[in-house]
Order: C-alpha cells, then structure tokens, then sequence
C-alpha cells in the first residue's frame, strides 16, 4: 500500500493530504517515558468536505451517533494504546479505516411482516394468563380470599 494513501476499499481511498495528524503526550502509565515523548496520535479527518468520500457513504458515516464526529463533519481519533509514534498512527488510521468501511455498504432495508393469527392468539392467551396471575395476588392482599 503506498504511503501517501489510506486504502479503504477497491474504490474508496484518502489522500494523505486529507489527514491532519497531531502527535500529542499520552495519558496514563509509562514512567519517565510518558513525560518526555509524545507517542499518542491525534488524526482529524474532515469527513463533511472531503472530495475522496462518495455522497452516499458521506451521508451514513455523518448520520452515525458517534461521540468521534464533531457537528462540522471533523473526525478526530485519539490513539495512545502503543508506546511508539509508528504504532499509534497505524492504530488510528486502521479505526479510521474501519470507521468508514463500515457505512460503506447501505444498510439493508426492513421488510415489513404481518403476524399470523396463531401468534396473535398465543399472545392474547399469555396475556390473560398474566392478568389472571396479577389478579390473584391482588385477592390475597387485599384481604379479598
């Protein structure tokens, strides 16, 4: 795979120049290390006005419910989870990668069935079961028995 591209699929692929990337300190353990050397990876990839994204694949990927996604169409994932620089930029750009693979084929659309009669009774039936349950604890609370 060439450097300056990150392959999403067969015809969907970004531009390095598309993806800002901002090497920050990570957070948590790593001794004297952690101090000293920013190893985590801010990517930011402006996924609202990219001319590499197909509309449709656009539109599903900024309709996810994704605390990753800002309301201007920016993605930013953070990744510390690798104590090099290397690491943490393949780890990010594979989130990335898998972020977008995964609207890219458009969700199934439902269709809509009927329930047969014979589950509409069964239903019917274990509700009045319950309800008769449900009555008979009343009774004998209430001093009714």
């Amino acid at each position: 795979m060439p450097r300056d591209m990150l392959r999403i699929s067969p015809a969907v692929t970004i531009p390095e120049e598309e993806l800002i990337e901002r090497f920050v300190r990570a957070s948590g353990p790593g001794g004297q290390n952690v101090n000293k050397v920013s190893t985590a990876v801010e990517l930011r990839f402006d996924a609202g006005s990219s001319p590499s994204l197909p509309e449709p694949v656009r539109e599903r990927l900024l309709a996810r419910r994704d605390r990753r996604i800002g309301v201007d169409g920016v993605i930013v994932i953070s990744a510390q989870r690798f104590r090099t620089q290397e690491r943490n930029r393949e780890d990010a750009r594979a989130r990335l990668a898998a972020m977008i693979e995964a609207v890219l084929t458009p969700p199934k659309p439902r269709i809509a069935t009927r329930p047969t009669r014979a589950s509409q009774e069964r239903r019917i039936e274990a509700k009045k079961g319950r309800a008769q349950i449900k009555r008979g604890r009343g009774a004998r609370w209430n001093g009714d028995a």
